[in-house]
């Protein structure tokens, strides 16, 4: 049998603890540093409310496309609308033309 020295058994003994050590470190520094890590949510967190202000802009014009497609309905036109689309469409209209509606 073969002896190895003591230092060179000290140190094959360590060395698996301290791959494992190691490997625990890197995934951990992963979480906090990562793409998807707990630093990168403060990012996440902006970004979400830049998206929320972003959508509700949107909702809103989507209201009032929705609303002026149900005014165009081909059944029951508001007649407001049409006149002002004519106008608009024949080119009979001037540019800085300001329309008033009028609540009945």
């Amino acid at each position: 049998m073969v002896r190895r020295p003591k230092i060179l058994s000290l140190f094959l003994s360590a060395l698996s603890p301290g791959l494992a050590l190691m490997a625990l470190l890197a995934i951990a520094a992963y979480a906090m540093l990562g793409p998807t890590g707990i630093l990168a949510w403060t990012d996440y967190k902006a970004g979400l409310a830049e998206r929320q202000v972003e959508l509700s802009k949107l909702q809103e014009e989507r209201d009032a496309l929705r609303n002026r497609a149900r005014l165009l309905d081909g059944d029951r036109v508001d007649p407001d609308l049409a006149g002002e689309l004519m106008r608009k469409e024949l080119g009979v209209a001037a540019p800085d033309e300001i329309i008033v509606p009028l609540d009945q």
